[in-house]
């Protein structure tokens, strides 16, 4: 029986690694999938991790339609047997609907990869209409790290370093961008804290060691 399963967890978990792992291995059982993703590090109509792999795929727009694309495919003699689809919580919730569907309708296995939460904490909508209708919710076991070395469990959205609260949920970045606006895993902690590892760094600097400046919000109890 087919599946809607959601791999879910934060920036720097393996995402997409694991993406590519499972189209291939579905690939070399002789199955024949669909790879899409939206907003990939790597530019338009590809996934890629951040290990360096890549690979074509489909670009997730506002107006794809998922149910007539593979119905689409399928009336051109496509075999489609498993759809793979990176960034998911960038897909509105009627794009997870008809994601949905194809999995109940047409028996296709639908493996989505996505972050459940933004930057402020709140749920992406694809990602929260995901683990309303998926059959499974994965959560990945590859625990990415917050600069203190404990889990990072958040998303932090910073320029220049400095981690903000304020802005438009979707705005394109890297953990590792040198780009003015860029993401942070944290822990909840310093998360809550707005305490990134440029920061810490500075207070470092100045001989305040990790001490809470109360300008960034109450101290945990």
């Amino acid at each position: 029986m087919a599946e809607l399963v959601f791999f879910s967890g934060t920036m720097d978990c393996g995402k997409s690694t694991l993406a590519l792992q499972l189209d291939h291995n579905h690939s070399a059982r002789g199955r024949t999938g669909l790879k899409f993703s939206r907003n990939d590090r790597a530019g338009t109509d590809r996934l890629s991790s951040r290990l360096g792999l890549e690979v074509a795929a489909h670009e997730v727009r506002d107006d794809t339609d998922f149910w007539s694309f593979v119905v689409d495919a399928r009336r051109h003699g496509e075999t489609v047997d498993y759809l793979i689809c990176d960034e998911a919580q960038f897909y509105s919730t009627t794009q997870v609907e008809q994601l949905a569907r194809l999995v109940d309708e047409v028996e296709i296995d639908v493996f989505a990869f996505g972050i459940t939460a933004d930057f402020r904490s709140h749920l992406f909508p694809g990602s929260a209409r995901l683990i309303e209708l998926a059959d499974r919710v994965e959560v990945l076991q590859v625990q990415a790290l917050c600069w203190c070395g404990a889990r990072a469990t958040h998303n932090a959205r910073t320029v220049d370093g400095w981690m903000v609260v304020e802005g438009a949920q979707v705005v394109v970045g890297d953990t590792d961008s040198a780009s003015e606006v860029a993401y942070e895993v944290l822990c909840r902690r310093h998360h809550m804290r707005r305490m990134t590892s440029a920061s810490a760094r500075l207070r470092s600097a100045n001989g305040d060691g990790l001490a809470l400046d109360l300008s960034e919000g109450p101290a945990p109890r």
